[in-house]
């Protein structure tokens, strides 16, 4: 992946918003598109550059030069009509590397026959998430990778004193302890010593499937 990408947004309502205004405090290079000039005009000083256009019409994408961006990002409210138009004229130019917004189960499937790389569904993912903090209360935080996958963040309590070697996790649960951060350390410390012994409050960053992630106990 470039150091700095170029990525294009289309759709600036909360979630095209807030994509495009990470991205550029992260430092890339994002263009905006919406057909509605008051969110052009919200967009227009977070954003490098923003335009009002109809990113439905194939010669708006091709004037903008979306044919050259890395990535593009399609949100375009709930018009799920109006959204697989925008990434059919996008695969058209002849970009592969898109991520879109779903507004229903149905538009997901659509999209997914479409080989979008990326499918989003905010609200089904944040009551995704909601269950699994509800369901295992001592989960920081959790992100599914795919295929049943998942890496999550859990915080050391039963496991206080015991080390990777003792714990056996990989053989006994099919769960790799990726990296650990201990209270005093600023950041994680990835391939962790087997023989040091665990403390209570330390913080490790697990990978392993749903079911046996979910079932640790540290």
């Amino acid at each position: 992946m470039k150091t700095k990408l170029e990525v294009g947004v289309i759709g600036l309502g909360k979630f095209g918003l807030g994509i495009g205004s990470t991205l550029t405090e992260l430092g890339h290079r994002v263009i905006g598109v919406d057909a509605d000039p008051d969110r052009v005009r919200a967009a227009q000083e977070q954003f490098s550059q923003v335009y009002e256009a109809n990113a439905a019409d194939m010669a708006a994408l091709t004037q903008l030069q979306f044919q050259y961006l890395d990535v593009v990002a399609v949100s375009v409210g709930s018009s799920m009509e109006t959204s697989i138009l925008v990434v059919l004229n996008l695969q058209e130019l002849g970009l592969r590397n898109i991520i879109a917004k779903a507004v229903s189960g149905p538009h997901a499937r659509v999209l997914q026959r479409l080989d979008v790389k990326r499918i989003i569904q905010p609200e089904l993912d944040v009551a995704v998430h909601t269950a699994y903090r509800l369901h295992n209360p001592g989960m920081l935080d959790f992100l599914p990778i795919g295929g049943g996958v998942l890496i999550q963040e859990l915080v050391v309590d039963a496991w206080e004193k015991k080390n990777l070697l003792e714990l056996n996790l990989r053989d006994a649960s099919g769960v790799l302890v990726a990296a650990v951060r201990g209270q005093e350390d600023t950041e994680y410390r990835f391939v962790p010593d087997p023989k040091k012994p665990f403390a209570k409050g330390d913080k490790l960053l697990v990978i392993g499937t749903q079911e046996s992630v979910i079932s640790l106990k540290p």
